[in-house]
């Protein structure tokens, strides 16, 4: 479990997919202003080229890259052989498709490679345990897989379709006491209307952060999660208007302002704050 509030941590809110067999796109993936950089080795990469992928990745990390390795499920013939990758100086942490129990590979992962885990939950399995994932040590957030869970269950639509089980993830990441978890990526690539709707959505639900597969998600995703000019001049009204009160009941815009209020724009405030630095 993470040893700091959920509300103190400055978590990545944009998470950008790039192929791990394709190096041309490594330095482009790292430059397009995403929080974090995934490498992926699993639904990106053909069977047939999952050894060359590895061989890439390789060759061309550094430690000071510090990307995340998305790695195969830990039923498939390449899951060991992602692991060896996994170790590299340049991964600062793991993501692991099709998270479904905390048997031994969570625990091998940790143990074998050091770096902090991102369970990915894309079954019906994986979410009935998500809380048990969640509660597992090195693991720093959920992501949720929603193409890969509307297969999974059969269900036809992102938006109301998904919205009890995006909750449950929100529950039971607070009640692990880990980041908000991450939603998944948006189809919308061009339609920049819809892309937002679908971040503010995910932010507005609870989640922290959002997959990416197109670097021209990225500054829509960031700027769904960061708070507005308007939060932040709202935040610090709240403020002023907490600190002339001297501890008394005050009202602002007609509205009581009481400890949860002042706590929600302490956040905005300390976040904007923190995203500037």
């Amino acid at each position: 479990m993470s040893s700091s509030s959920p509300a103190q941590q400055l978590v990545a809110r944009s998470y950008l997919f790039v192929p791990g067999d394709r190096p041309d796109r490594f330095d482009k993936a790292l430059a397009a202003g995403a929080d974090a950089v995934i490498v992926d080795l699993e639904d990106a990469v053909a069977p047939a080229k999952k050894h060359e992928a590895r061989v890439a990745i390789e060759k061309w990390l550094t430690a000071d890259k510090q990307v995340l390795l998305r790695i195969n499920a830990d039923n498939t013939e390449w899951y060991r052989q992602d692991l060896k990758v996994a170790v590299a100086a340049g991964i600062a942490g793991i993501l692991l498709s099709k998270a479904e129990s905390i048997d031994s590979s969570l625990h091998a992962i940790c143990a074998e490679t050091g770096k902090f885990l991102l369970p990915q939950i894309e079954t019906a399995q994986g979410f009935e345990n998500a809380y048990a994932l969640a509660s597992t040590p090195g693991v720093q957030r959920l992501l949720f897989g929603t193409l890969d869970f509307q297969m999974d269950l059969g269900i036809d639509g992102e938006g109301d379709e998904l919205a009890y089980f995006r909750s449950e993830l929100v529950l039971v990441s607070r009640l692990a006491e880990i980041q908000p978890p991450v939603d998944g990526p948006s189809t919308a690539l061009d339609d920049a209307v819809q892309l937002a709707a679908d971040a503010h959505r995910a932010r507005r639900m609870g989640f922290g952060g959002k997959l990416c597969i197109h670097p021209r998600q990225v500054a829509h995703v960031n700027a769904a999660f960061a708070p507005s000019a308007e939060q932040l001049a709202w935040a610090r009204r709240v403020l002023a208007a907490a600190a002339a009160s001297e501890g008394a009941a005050v009202a602002l815009d007609g509205r009581m302002v009481d400890r949860p209020v002042i706590l929600r724009a302490e956040k905005i405030v300390r976040e904007a704050a923190r995203r500037a630095m």
